[in-house]
């Protein structure tokens, strides 16, 4: 599998990372620790580090290896601004996936979550050859929820107490896209 290096919007580029981009995954999270915080699981303090961002490196590309998961970074020039991961790849006669995704607060409401979502529907049905893409919101995160809509997804229900997020087990909306 492989990421296109095309430009989402302006010089705005999406890839597969690699081992070297730990130190730039940790200046990114730290940049947007406060940010995401409300948002994502309790992080400990080893995942804004180096070799805690190594680490969760070396384990996405030995799951991008293994066909189970396909993650992406969002750059500005060098610097990374996001990331966006299909996980949960299972095919066969289910063909499906999660997609998570965060932009830095510095670059929001530019439309780069929806480009790279975009990106990332078109790479899951042309290159993977899913039937359908499945997300999830908090019931409050209107923001991530018109990026959804805006790529087509439709709202299946609620879940409750469905991720452990910023330390509480939080009821989610949950989202899907059929692709074909």
């Amino acid at each position: 599998m492989t990421a296109s290096k095309n430009p989402l919007i302006d010089d705005i580029k999406i890839r597969i990372p690699c081992s070297s981009d730990a130190r730039k995954m940790k200046d990114a999270y730290l940049r947007n620790r406060e940010y995401l915080t409300p948002w994502e699981p309790a992080r400990s303090e080893d995942f804004f580090t180096v070799a805690g961002q190594n680490k969760i490196l070396e384990t996405r590309l030995a799951s991008y290896a293994a066909g189970s998961e396909v993650p992406w970074v969002i750059l500005d020039a060098d610097r990374i601004i996001g990331a966006i991961t299909l996980t949960g790849i299972v095919l066969g006669p289910f063909c499906s996936a999660n997609v998570g995704y965060w932009v830095d607060h510095e670059y929001s409401g530019r439309g780069i979550g929806s480009a790279a979502l975009t990106h990332v529907l078109g790479y899951a049905k042309n290159k993977m050859g899913l039937h359908r893409i499945q997300a999830a919101t908090l019931l409050h995160n209107a923001a991530s929820q018109r990026i959804l809509q805006r790529a087509g997804f439709e709202s299946i229900g609620v879940a409750p107490a469905y991720l452990k997020i910023a330390g509480t087990w939080q009821d989610h909306n949950l989202y899907q896209r059929i692709l074909f």
